[in-house]
């Protein structure tokens, strides 16, 4: 797969660069114009990903961060087999729990929720950090989602992270998540207020909370291009209903 020549390798983390000094010059380079082009996609177009990774698994498949690219990339493409294999594989080689949640919820892709569960309640989420733990107890409560039981999900969410008013990376989807099983609880009134609260806590648009608000609300945005193609049309956006009641 073709690499722009402006990618150099150089744009990877140092830790990941440091990985790739037990391999020889040019295939450490290589290896890592492969990662940059991981990263650089994964979000945009997680299917070219996916075929990056696995060039990069290639040539390096002993570098525990290639095996975690290749994860990820697998898990952005639902391939969650094969995202937990390599997942596995990379927690093997570097012996950190870091992984965990997202392994988790890939036995939540495999129609596992009881799994997940289980991983939920392992010693290994006590050694997470905070930000970890939070996304296990995001994992958890989807789990108790998928087989049903929301009032367990709701109460999984409620903790002392969702109460406070400081705002962390993670404060917005978790609120968004709190709000959202509220709401597939029929708890509208709760869910509008905890959808308003992760706007407030969404600085970089990790969510799309404020139209779910904004439905809530019952508040409906017209497509510009429809609006000016009516326009042309010498209708007037009302028109198209014949001007009923």
């Amino acid at each position: 797969m073709p690499i722009p020549e402006e990618v150099t390798g150089d744009e990877i983390d140092k830790d990941v660069r440091q990985e790739l000094q037990s391999l020889p010059k040019t295939l450490a380079e290589d290896v890592a114009r492969n990662l940059v082009m991981v990263a650089r996609l994964l979000d945009e177009d997680p299917e070219a990903a996916y075929g990056y990774s696995r060039i990069a698994l290639r040539l390096a498949s002993r570098v525990a961060a290639v095996r975690e690219a290749a994860g990820f990339a697998a898990y952005a493409n639902q391939k969650y087999g094969e995202a937990l294999a390599e997942f596995r594989a990379a927690r093997r080689m570097t012996g950190s729990v870091e992984l965990w949640p997202v392994m988790a919820d890939c036995e939540r892709g495999l129609g596992r929720p009881e799994k997940a569960l289980d991983m939920a309640g392992a010693p290994e989420v006590h050694k997470l950090d905070k930000a970890g733990q939070v996304e296990m107890r995001l994992v958890a409560a989807g789990a108790r989602r998928d087989m049903g039981q929301l009032d367990a999900a709701i109460v999984t969410l409620q903790s002392p992270e969702l109460a406070s008013n400081s705002v962390q990376p993670w404060t917005a989807r978790l609120r968004y998540a709190y709000a959202d099983a509220l709401l597939a609880a029929g708890r509208e009134q709760e869910a509008r207020e905890w959808f308003a609260k992760a706007v407030e806590s969404d600085r970089d648009g990790s969510t799309d909370a404020s139209d779910r608000l904004a439905e809530l609300d019952g508040v409906e945005f017209m497509d510009a291009l429809d609006e000016g193609e009516s326009e042309s049309d010498g209708e007037s956006p009302s028109a198209e209903d014949g001007g009923k009641d």
